[in-house]
């Protein structure tokens, strides 16, 4: 079988949609109705991605609940919000809560199983890499490629997939700029510049988490991002 998706979504038509669209691609597909079922499964078994709904029956912000309890449960766990709304709020919240990607529901199929393609391509990147990119040593930074872990002085720093690829592209090369564009193609991103201001502010936060005088990610203006030498 293929990689195990799993999507929340409340309205039975497009729950059904998704799923065999999914299928047809070789994926195995579980589809739940509302969160605590899901919960109750994730529990059991977690999927290797997940296509959470926002709304969800009877709570109106149950994919950001479900979102944040699957965080805690894997900080590493693809998660994709693909909800009907469109605010930039709605998208904020969704990325601070540690989501991957947010998508609204009038994206077309194909564009919807590209996004889900380019994260477990990111996935099967890191764990392709090379020997010598394996580790990746700067400083106080520790990034383990096969573990999708980092470490900084000594602590560990809780990244999502998509956290973790921003890091590691920028940590490999120290004072080069990398553009947004950059950062999309080399982290095999696909998502607007917007997104990935949300990525770098929640990647400082959670450094700033473990030590307050983090400062190694520099914005320079109007170009984009570096790892300071």
């Amino acid at each position: 079988m293929g990689r195990r998706i799993a999507i929340v979504e409340d309205e039975a038509a497009i729950r059904a949609n998704y799923a065999e669209a999914l299928t047809r691609q070789g994926y195995e597909v579980s589809a739940y109705a509302d969160r605590p079922s899901a919960l109750a499964a994730f529990r059991n078994r977690l999927p290797e991605l997940a296509v959470i709904d926002i709304g969800l029956g009877e709570e109106p912000e149950g994919g950001f609940t479900l979102c944040a309890e699957l965080r805690a449960m894997s900080a590493r766990l693809p998660i994709i919000f693909l909800s009907a709304r469109d605010s930039d709020f709605d998208i904020v919240s969704g990325l601070r809560l540690g989501a991957d990607d947010y998508l609204t529901k009038d994206v077309s199929l194909p564009h919807l199983l590209a996004r889900i393609a380019a994260l477990f391509r990111r996935i099967e990147a890191l764990a392709d890499s090379g020997p010598e990119e394996e580790i990746v040593d700067r400083g106080a930074l520790r990034l383990d490629a096969m573990r999708l872990a980092a470490d900084w002085r000594g602590r560990p720093v809780g990244l999502t997939l998509t956290e973790f690829w921003m890091v590691h592209t920028l940590a490999r090369t120290p004072g080069h700029v990398k553009s947004r564009d950059q950062l999309m193609q080399d982290a095999r991103l696909v998502v607007d510049d917007g997104t990935i201001t949300s990525h770098i502010k929640r990647i400082r936060r959670k450094f700033a988490a473990v030590d307050p005088d983090f400062d190694c990610i520099e914005s320079v203006y109007g170009v984009g991002y570096r790892w300071r030498a």
